[in-house]
Formats: C-alpha cells, structure tokens, sequence
C-alpha cells in the first residue's frame, strides 16, 4: 500500500474514530470562536435568508401530466417532495401536492433523512424508488414509494444503506447493483456485479446480469422504455472516462464498438456517439468534441457512415444535448457563452437556432420528457441577472417566460467583464471578472479568484445570492476562472490538463492571479481563491505552490494526499484524472501537485481555512484534516479547520448549517483580505 513514510497524521484516517472526532470537533469550535461576532451573526441570517427564500424558483421535472420538485426552507429543513400541474405552476400561488415530508419522516423513524432523489416507473408513475442517506453521503437506503397512498411499499423493493445503481425495468422487476456482501464491490466502492431483483426476492438471491473485475470503477444495468424501442443494457464503466456500452439480447451481450472514451446515447432508432479523442471509422477522422448520429440497426450491421451533428473549433464547444419527443436541442458554448441548436432527425437533422432563448447568459436545459411531448424546460442565469425558467415547446412555442427569481442583493452598478490570461506555454485563458463599473485600478480591490479545472466541469456564469450578498455588496470583486481541466471548450480543454499535464491548470489558474494584479485590481495580500473537491486540489497547489500570489486560501471538501488518496473513500475511481500514485512511475508527477507532500515548515503560506464532512463518502474529511493537522504542526500561523458532521460532499446538510459555513468562509476571507 501507498504511504508516506513521515505521515505524523494517519491516525486522522480513521474517520469515525474517537480521537479524530474529537480533534475534527475542538479544531471547528476554535475556528467558529475565532470568527465569532455580531458582524458574522447578521451575516449568517442575511445568507439564510436568501437560502430559506420562498421567492426562490422551484425547477420542476415533468413527468406524467406532474412537474415535481424537492423543496427546503426554513419549516422543512430536511425537504419536501412535491408536484403541482402545469396550470398551477404558472400560478401566482401555487397549489403543492406534498408526496413525502422527509422531516416527518425522520422524526416518525428517528432518523435525519436527506432526499437523495426519486426514480418514478416509467408510463406509469404510481411507483417510485426514493433514495434516503443517513448522512447526506452519496450512500443512500433505496425503498419503494406508492405515489397515491403517500406512503412506502409494504412488501415493496428495499435496498440497504450503500452506493447503489438501480433501474425500473417493470412494476415488479429492477436491475441492481449494490453492496451483496464480500467481493461485490470494485475498489472504488461502487457496484461491481448488476443483477435483476424481482418483487418478493430477498437482495442475496437476485440474478446475476453481469459482472467486472474489482479493478473496474462500477457496472449498472438501463431498461430503455420508449414505446417500440424497449431494450436493456449494460454499462460496464472502467474507469471515469471510459465505458463499454452492451446490449442485452436474448440472454447474451453485444458490445457497441465505439471507443471506450467515447460517450454513447441511445434514442429510439439512433446510436449518438460523441468523441472524446479523434475517432477514425470509416474512413474518416472524426475530431475530439464531434457527435456523431447513425441507426442503430445499421451500425449492428457493420455500417460506420456516421451523421455529423457537431464538430468544434477553437472557440465553440459542446457543453450537452437533450431529446424531446421529435427534435435534439444541442447545447453550445462559444467563448464560455451559451447558445441553444434544435436538430430534426426527422429531417436529415436539419438544425436551426432556438429562438428566444436569452443572450449573454448561461442556459441550460433542465428538463424534457422525450417519450411524452416536445416540451422542455430552460434555466437561465448571468452573474448579475437573478435566475428564471422558461417553458417551450418544439415546433410551437418558443421559449416562455415562466418563473423570475428576486434579486438577493443590489447589482446596480456592477459591471461582468471577459478577460484572458496567458499561461506558461502560451495558452490563453478566459476568465469572468465582477465589479463595480469603472473600477479604479490602484490595486485596492479585495477579489476572490474561483475556480475548480478538473473533470470536463465548466464553470460557467451563474447568479449567486450568496456571493452577491458575502462578498459583492461590500465591494468585493468576484473573478471566475475558465482554466484547463474543465470542459469549457470541450474535451480537448479537459484531456490538456490530465494525469502528468495535471500542472497545467494550476498555471492557468496563477496566470489569472498575476493578470489582476497587472491590470491593477488588486495586490496578492487582497487576492483570495476559493475552490472546493477536485477545485480544493487546485488552491492547496496555489496554497503550496504559489503563496506569494495569494493573501488567503479558502479549501473545500478537498483532494490534498495525492499519494494516498485512492486509499481513501472513492479516491480510486479517479485514477484516470490524476494518475495511479502506487505506480512508481506515475507518482514521479503525481508528487509534484500533492499539497500534503509540498508544505514545508520554513515555508511562507497565507492563511487558510480548510472545510470537510464528517459523512463525505466521495473524498472523506480526511485529507483536510491531515493537511491542517500537518500545517500546524510545522507552527504555520493562521491555519484554520472545520468540520460538519453530516452534509456528505457539498459539505453542509441542511440551510442553517450551509449559511453557517458560507458565512464562515466569507468572514474568513474578508478579514483577511480588507484590512
């Protein structure tokens, strides 16, 4: 097993044991002493406020003549699972259906409940598998819901507490893979056998589908139930980038023959591929980024004369693409800005622009029903334009203005500004930049530089209440980073800062710091960065890396023990991000960006404050703690650690404990960088 041989801390491994829950509780009580004052207080409350708003839009899923949504405020810190019709939605009041009261619930069970979704039969929507974590993990009890008792299933499916796949194949059939005991997990700690669980089964006698090595990431199985294009898979996920997609057909696999980085979809008739590497099939090179569209059938059969739906170029990537019932809507970004395409299949594909669909903002397609109708569902957002949601239909109705939210704080006078850096090796990079207009380039300025350039995520502009009232309405500037890593400009922007190149978005990210600087905005003692998971990575390499260009630190829910890390909760599922640090050769890279192997006791590093959950399954609280511990230890001032107890990843569970953290991280950062 990895290790480092000088690890004074391994003991804060044992996540749940006494002596670290003790360390994790005495570190957070100092840290909230610390910053402890009527100006945090009224902050706290000020947060909660725009999180507990009612005036906040409920996105809402169609399915069956329904929109549903889960719902938290100050009442139901714990949520409510809703629906409503269309007609009342529209409503200035609307009219709740509450299906499941998860606060009730957890005091009748004397348990705290998260919601972690529900999966409604299809075409039927009587049932529902309801997913419930004790913790706010990505671990989650599975149980069967009957939507017009209101209550769960008495003999119904019940999946223990584990990190489980599971899909509806019929009323009374599903496919599942959890936790069945020794060996059935991958290292990674997901589902490593799929089966097929019948109504009345026990868990342990479900049929097995199909299974893969420990060394695999995860494998599921999918029931399609499009009317006429019924069919089952199987997806075998190697690793986080590569996939093999099979077709379940009488009782044997057939595997599609695309590449294993390539992602697949399958509609009806079609097989959509999109690349993630140049593809040479049939004889011609498709380009990483491209998505690709051919029948099903004729694929089967040894036919590779691929529709071409997409390809990229320097400055327009594909960011998602979403069928209704008849079309395609591709979703592009173009310099980091959103634009929305409509394709007919119907019509050789035939693509036109989808009309009224707000300019300069970031737009996404959060809901359609492809089995059902042409309608879908926009949320459109911009860093100083409150968020709305827009309803259209295909063909018929173009985007409709639905739901508006409030503004949460006073944007009159900011001004959102596109700026590049250039990197290292010449790369440009954009960035976002929020601030007053005009701004006086004397360097005064605190900004808060994020950013997270890691797994094809885009960053992309959004309007935050939060930041908007901790940070802008003091005269913060507010800086968004587009770095490598992420999937801004598409695939080929992710893979440039992969495994050994991983030092390229670090580069990024401090070319941005020094381009603020040069332009005047602020100093390195005013600039603070903030990124959390793989973005908590980032900063503790700008942290361990790059003190001098930072004034303060701020590390979420962080990877920092790169040499152990795919020892550590779900670390091993992300060998093919960053590499494989029990692999001498691999960790020769991997040590030059592991933050907990580069901190020096003659170092000179700003302040920090590092935050995790005790109940985060997916990197664990662990490599913060170790970090902080480590950095103290050395008698490095200015360190500082919190821990919730429950929250899985997003760090926090509930709304009174996510205003209690941003107001925490806020304080933090404006203390340090206003004086």
């Amino acid at each position: 097993m990895s290790g480092d041989l000088h690890d004074e801390n391994l003991w804060l491994e044992d996540i749940h044991g006494e002596a670290p829950l003790e360390w994790a509780a005495e570190q957070s009580a100092q840290t909230l002493a610390r910053f402890a004052s009527p100006q945090f207080d009224d902050l706290t409350a000020r947060l909660l406020e725009v999180i507990d708003s009612d005036d906040r839009i409920p996105v809402v899923s169609h399915r069956g003549g329904h929109y549903y949504n889960f719902w938290r405020d100050r009442q139901h810190p714990r949520g409510l699972w809703r629906r409503t019709t269309l007609e009342s939605y529209r409503s200035a009041d609307t009219e709740w259906d509450v299906l499941l009261d998860v606060d009730e619930l957890g005091r009748a069970e004397g348990r705290e409940w998260v919601f972690s979704g529900a999966r409604l039969l299809p075409h039927d929507y009587s049932r529902a598998l309801v997913a419930l974590s004790p913790d706010g993990g990505d671990a989650a009890a599975v149980r069967e819901f009957d939507l017009e008792t209101r209550a769960f299933v008495a003999d119904g499916f019940v999946i223990p507490t584990a990190k489980s796949s599971y899909s509806w194949i019929d009323r009374d059939t599903i496919f599942l893979g959890t936790d069945f005991g020794p060996g059935s997990m991958t290292d990674s700690s997901y589902p490593r056998t799929v089966r097929r669980l019948r109504r009345g089964q026990s868990i342990d006698t479900a049929e097995l589908v199909h299974e893969v090595t420990t060394d695999d990431l995860s494998v599921s199985g999918i029931h399609q139930h499009s009317p006429g294009f019924e069919r089952d898979l199987v997806v075998e996920q190697l690793d986080f980038y590569r996939s093999r997609t099979l077709l379940l057909v009488d009782g044997d696999l057939v595997h599609l023959d695309v590449p294993d980085d390539a992602d697949v979809t399958l509609r009806r008739e079609w097989l959509l591929v999109h690349a993630r590497s140049d593809w040479a099939v049939g004889g011609v090179v498709h380009p990483t980024g491209a998505l690709l569209a051919i029948l099903l059938e004729a694929f089967l059969s040894g036919d590779r004369a691929f529709d071409v739906l997409f390809v990229p170029d320097e400055h327009t990537a594909l960011e998602s693409w979403d069928f209704t019932d008849s079309a395609l809507i591709l979703t592009l970004l173009v310099d980091v800005a959103s634009t929305l395409v409509v394709l007919d299949p119907a019509a050789g594909w035939a693509r036109s622009p989808l009309a009224g669909v707000p300019a300069l903002s970031t737009v996404r397609v959060v809901d359609t029903d492809p089995d059902e109708s042409d309608e879908f569902w926009l949320h459109s957002t911009g860093f100083t334009t409150p968020s709305s949601v827009l309803r259209g239909v295909i063909g018929s109705l173009a985007p409709e203005l639905i739901r508006s939210s409030p503004a949460f704080f006073d944007a009159e006078g900011l001004e959102v500004q596109q700026h590049w850096a250039v990197s290292d090796d010449g790369t440009r990079v954009p960035y976002f930049q929020v601030a007053a207009a005009g701004l006086t380039p004397d360097g005064s300025h605190p900004t808060l530089l994020s950013g997270y350039g890691g797994f094809q995520v885009s960053r992309l502009p959004e309007y935050g209440g939060i930041v908007g009232r901790a940070w802008l309405e003091r005269g913060g500037v507010f800086v968004l980073a587009n770095i490598r890593g992420g999937g801004e400009f598409g695939p080929a922007w992710h893979t440039a800062a992969l495994k050994q190149s991983r030092p390229r978005a670090f580069e990024d990210f401090a070319a941005i710091a020094r381009d603020l600087v040069s332009r005047g905005v602020t100093t390195p003692s005013r600039l603070g960065c903030e990124g959390r998971s793989n973005g908590g990575l980032l900063v503790g390499n700008m942290l361990t890396r790059y003190p001098e260009l930072f004034g303060a630190v701020v590390c979420g829910v962080p990877l920092l023990d790169m040499k152990r890390y795919t020892h550590l909760s779900a670390g091993a599922s992300w060998i093919a991000e960053y590499g494989d640090p029990d692999d001498p050769a691999e960790w020769e890279y991997i040590r030059t960006f592991s933050p907990y192997q580069l901190v020096r006791e003659d170092g000179h590093y700003p302040p920090v404050l590092f935050y995790a959950a005790t109940s985060d399954d997916r990197v664990g609280p662990v490599q913060a703690r170790k970090m902080a511990a480590r950095m103290q230890g050395m008698g490095i001032p200015d360190v500082f650690y919190f821990e919730n107890s429950d929250g899985g990843h997003g760090g926090a569970v509930d709304n009174a404990h996510t205003a209690r953290l941003n107001a925490l991280i806020y304080e933090f950062l404006w203390s340090r960088l206003a004086g």
